[in-house]
């Protein structure tokens, strides 16, 4: 075997141990966040209703611009309703599965005073543009699952201890599923769902950020609660 022959083959074998290597790290951490969103998807599973407290930030130009806190109330079947606490102090929204409107109560303390929006108008779809029908928990890991199987992932961010799991996911925009973005989620161990998740660019310009806390899962929320 001639010598420029040798040189070949171990360049050959080379490319093809450092086109291993990627592809491995590449597959391990899919896996390991696949991993987590399978046992999302079980928690899920087994969850009737749920509440939990939310704090969202919009950001402009990577400077925050608006923020909302509220209460959300999911019930299985989609049943949602939406207690907010600020900007507005006593606005509720209540929407159920399949509907094509949601109902908008201004003031929680004058409950016949209530109005009928489409779920596409903007005034109660969040400065992101997400819908009333695509905030409970649900659909956000539908959102992950589906993004993991469709969109490569990208370098290997990824930290867990006994109490939650951070790492960063690449998908589609969750509104017009058109461009490519990237998410910083931290997963609670207790419930299995998410307490912080923040929306950034590709370019690494944040967009959004949302805390999650004080999960009360299967409670019996009653009906009457949902019925606007």
């Amino acid at each position: 075997m001639s010598k420029g022959h040798s040189i070949f083959l171990f360049l050959t074998f080379f490319l093809i141990l450092l086109m291993s290597s990627a592809y491995s790290s590449e597959r391990s951490e899919g896996s390991r966040v696949f991993g987590i969103v399978q046992k999302m998807e079980s928690a899920l599973n087994e969850m009737q209703d749920y509440t939990c407290e939310v704090e969202q930030f919009f950001y402009q130009n990577g400077v925050e611009d608006q923020s909302y806190r509220f209460k959300f109330y999911f019930k299985r079947k989609k049943r949602i309703r939406v207690d907010f606490s600020h900007p507005y102090s006593s606005l509720t929204i209540f929407y159920s599965d399949g509907d094509k409107e949601a109902t908008v109560m201004p003031f929680r303390f004058m409950p016949t005073v209530k109005f009928r929006f489409s779920i596409d108008n903007p005034m109660i779809k969040t400065l992101a543009g997400q819908r009333i029908d695509q905030t409970d928990m649900g659909y956000f890991v539908d959102f992950m699952s589906k993004n993991l199987k469709r969109i490569k992932q990208g370098e290997d961010e990824f930290y867990e201890d006994g109490e939650q799991v951070k790492f960063l996911f690449w998908a589609k925009d969750y509104i017009e599923e058109k461009s490519n973005e990237k998410y910083r989620i931290s997963i609670s161990k207790k419930h299995w769902l998410p307490i912080r998740i923040e929306r950034y660019s590709l370019e690494d310009r944040l967009l959004e950020k949302t805390g999650i806390k004080n999960y009360i899962i299967n409670t019996h929320l009653e009906d009457k609660l949902f019925n606007p």
